[in-house]
């Protein structure tokens, strides 16, 4: 049975009954893993159980609660004005209840996700302390809205990503700004460093980027030149990784990541190129699992992060 087997004809009314005063935890956790998740389907391995199971269990609550709960969607499920109640009066007291369970239990490794270079330049380095304090890592890298939908299945932990998610089912927090930063190779920024024009002077200066679309570029263009980029770039590249090597090779020039290209830069390997006083920045946002606080290490992992990125 799928998220939209609950017809509206199967439904009770709305105006029935609320909360039962001995109402069953199991169907309360489920009701609160599908809150989260915004799937009945993505809900299921979270909780243990099978689809089915979980429809069925969501069926009998609002039968005993006599509230619609969800409503369809094509893809997965929206909460209802009650059931975003219902969650409100729970969802902490369930936590709670789920931390004192776990208590005694040995410390479930964190599954952490985000921006490949981001968790090698910043992240890994920030969290090997606690490694070395005996905390577990499973580390994924990847782009924003897959890793979120990796979160909403119960896969992922905590997601530092460049986009806030959509939607109420996931809560985050700003983690730092990330600045973006115009860079070659010394000798090529010799060659343009008393243009006039230095959008002109660059035409002559081969560009390297990770997609062809340039969209880092094309924004750094916008927002600090005023003006639309029309070059074309002459080595594109798999990753900011590639970009990075292949400037500091002196192929050509880019726009990178502060945390990407600092080191080089304070080594002279990298030329600052312009230095606008408002640089392009990203905002980095730091996403938890809801119900996920129950792990103490992933709260030893939050709160590192959100320290460490202080001084990034």
């Amino acid at each position: 049975m799928s998220d939209q087997s609950l017809a509206a004809e199967e439904r009770p009314a709305a105006g029935g009954k609320r909360l039962p005063p001995h109402a069953d935890l199991n169907l309360l956790r489920t009701f609160l893993g599908v809150y989260r998740s915004g799937s009945f389907t993505a809900a299921a391995p979270g909780l243990g159980l099978s689809q089915p199971t979980v429809t069925a269990q969501m069926r009998t609550l609002e039968q005993q609660t006599g509230w619609e709960l969800f409503t369809r969607l094509p893809r997965g499920v929206e909460p209802t004005p009650y059931a975003h109640e219902l969650a409100t009066q729970i969802a902490g007291p369930l936590d709670s209840l789920a931390v004192l369970e776990d208590s005694g239990a040995t410390a479930a490794p964190v599954h952490l996700a985000g921006p490949s270079e981001l968790l090698c330049v910043r992240v890994l380095p920030a969290l090997a302390p606690l490694v070395a304090d005996g905390v577990q890592l499973r580390v994924t890298q990847g782009l924003p809205e897959p890793l979120l939908d990796d979160m909403r299945a119960g896969r992922q932990d905590l997601v530092i990503t460049t986009r806030r998610p959509r939607g109420r089912a996931l809560e985050s927090v700003p983690l730092a700004d990330e600045e973006y930063l115009l860079v070659a190779s010394p000798a090529w920024a010799e060659r343009v460093e008393r243009a006039d024009d230095l959008c002109a002077a660059l035409s002559a200066v081969p560009m390297v980027t990770y997609a062809e679309d340039l969209p880092i570029l094309r924004r750094y263009w916008r927002t600090v030149f005023g003006k639309q980029l029309t070059a074309r770039a002459a080595v594109t590249v798999p990753n900011l990784y590639a970009v990075l090597s292949a400037v500091n090779a002196g192929a050509g020039y880019s726009v990178l990541p502060r945390s990407l290209c600092e080191e080089y830069l304070r080594a002279d390997r990298l030329a600052l190129l312009h230095d606008p006083e408002e640089p392009p920045l990203n905002t980095l946002f730091l996403v938890q699992r809801p119900g996920a606080g129950t792990n103490p290490d992933l709260v030893r992992v939050r709160d590192r992060l959100r320290q460490a990125a202080l001084d990034w």
